[in-house]
C-alpha cells in the first residue's frame, strides 16, 4: 500500500491538474515522510509486537512531521457559530491529536477481511467529492493537498480490496491501517481546517468542514468511542483487544464475515449521503433520503434470514447425551460374548 501511495504521488506530480499542489510547497514531502514513519511503525508491529506506548510515540512522530511541513489546520469552525483562528502552537497540537485518533480509529476496525479498506475507500471518495465541491465554489485554494490525498487513499483501497475481501489473499496489517488513518487525517485537516468561508442559505445549515469527517467516518469513530468507554468502564488498558467491536457484534447477530463487512460499508455510504446530498443538490438537508437509506440498512441488519436462523438455533434446547447403560459403562461397542 505504501508503494502504491508513492507511485500515485509521483504520477500526480507530473499531472497538470495537480501541478499547483507540488509547486513551492513542502506539504507533499511532509505527507510522504509522515507516511513512511507511520508505515514503518506498523510494519515493525506486524513483524514483532511493539508496545502500545512505542506505537503511539511513532504516530506522534509522524504527526510532527506533518506539522513541521505545514500540514496543519488554520481554523476551527463551530457549527451555527463563527470560526476560531488557531494559534501555531494550538494548531500543531490539534494536528497531532487528530492524526493519533484517526490512525487508531482505522486500525480498530481492521478486524475483518476488507472492512477497513472498504470503509476508507467510501469515506475518502466521499470526502474527495465534498472537497471538489468546495473547490468549485471557490472556498478551497487550488494548491490544497487535501483532495489529492483523498483520491489517492480511495484509489489505494480500491486496488487493494479485491485481494483483501474474504477470503483474503493478503492483509493490510497495522502498517496499512495506520497508513490509511494518516492519509485520512491529512486530507481532513487540510480541507476542513482551512475553509474560512461558509455557504449561505438553509442548504448548509450544518456546514462546518471539521464536522464533516465525523459524518463520513462515522463507523470507525463510533467504534473507537465505544471501545474507549467500554475499556474505561472495565478499567482495562486501551490497547487491550476484545471481541466487542461493531463487526464482532454483527457476527454474533448471525451475519457472516462478508455480510458484516457489507453492512458496515452500507452505513458508511449512508453517512456520506448526509454530507454529499445537500452539498451537490442544493435541496436542503439530507434527513429524509438518509433516513430512508438508514432504515433500509437497519431492516436488513436486523431481519435478514440469516439472523432469524441464528436466533432459532440459539433458542433450541440442548440435546441430552445418551443415557448410560445399567452397568455404568457408556457406549460399549464390543460384540456380545458367545455362549458355550
Amino acid at each position: 500500500m505504501f508503494v502504491a501511495f508513492l507511485v500515485a504521488m509521483g504520477v500526480a506530480s507530473v499531472l497538470p491538474g495537480f501541478k499547483p499542489v507540488f509547486t513551492g510547497s513542502s506539504e507533499p514531502f511532509g505527507v510522504i515522510i509522515a507516511a513512511a514513519i507511520i508505515f514503518g511503525v506498523g510494519f515493525l508491529d506486524d513483524l514483532r509486537e511493539v508496545s502500545a506506548p512505542a506505537k503511539v510515540a511513532g504516530q506522534v512522530l509522524a504527526a510532527c512531521a506533518l506539522g513541521l511541513a505545514g500540514v496543519t489546520m488554520f481554523y476551527f469552525r463551530i457549527p451555527f457559530a463563527d470560526f476560531v483562528v488557531l494559534s501555531p502552537d494550538l494548531s500543531f497540537l490539534v494536528t497531532v491529536l487528530w492524526v493519533v485518533v484517526m490512525a487508531n480509529a482505522v486500525n480498530l476496525i481492521d478486524g475483518l477481511d476488507g472492512l477497513a479498506a472498504g470503509v476508507v475507500a467510501i469515506a475518502a471518495g466521499a470526502f474527495f467529492l465534498y472537497a471538489n465541491r468546495l473547490s468549485d465554489a471557490g472556498l478551497l485554494a487550488p494548491d490544497n493537498i487535501g483532495p489529492l490525498i483523498a483520491v489517492i487513499a480511495c484509489g489505494v483501497c480500491l486496488g487493494f480490496l479485491p485481494h483483501n475481501f474474504h477470503p483474503s489473499k493478503i492483509i493490510m496489517g497495522d502498517a496499512g491501517a495506520l497508513l490509511l488513518g494518516l492519509l485520512m487525517a491529512s486530507t481532513t485537516i487540510t480541507v476542513g481546517g482551512r475553509t474560512a468561508d461558509q455557504f449561505s442559505g438553509q442548504t448548509y445549515f450544518f456546514f462546518a468542514p471539521l464536522v464533516i469527517p465525523f459524518f463520513i467516518l462515522g463507523v470507525p469513530m463510533v467504534d473507537t468511542a465505544f471501545a474507549i468507554v467500554r475499556r474505561a468502564m472495565k478499567r482495562a488498558s486501551l490497547s487491550q483487544a476484545d471481541k466487542e467491536h461493531l463487526h464482532h457484534r454483527l457476527m454474533r447477530l448471525g451475519h457472516g464475515q462478508r455480510r458484516s463487512v457489507i453492512i458496515l460499508w452500507a452505513w458508511t455510504a449512508v453517512l456520506s449521503l448526509v454530507v454529499l446530498f445537500p452539498t451537490y443538490t442544493n435541496k436542503g438537508n439530507a434527513i429524509v433520503p438518509a433516513a430512508i437509506a438508514g432504515l433500509a440498512v437497519a431492516l436488513y441488519t436486523l431481519f435478514h434470514p440469516g439472523v432469524r436462523r441464528h436466533a432459532r438455533v440459539r433458542e433450541m434446547p440442548p440435546v441430552a447425551p445418551p443415557a448410560a447403560p445399567a452397568n455404568g459403562r457408556r457406549g460399549d461397542l464390543r460384540p456380545p460374548a458367545r455362549l458355550p
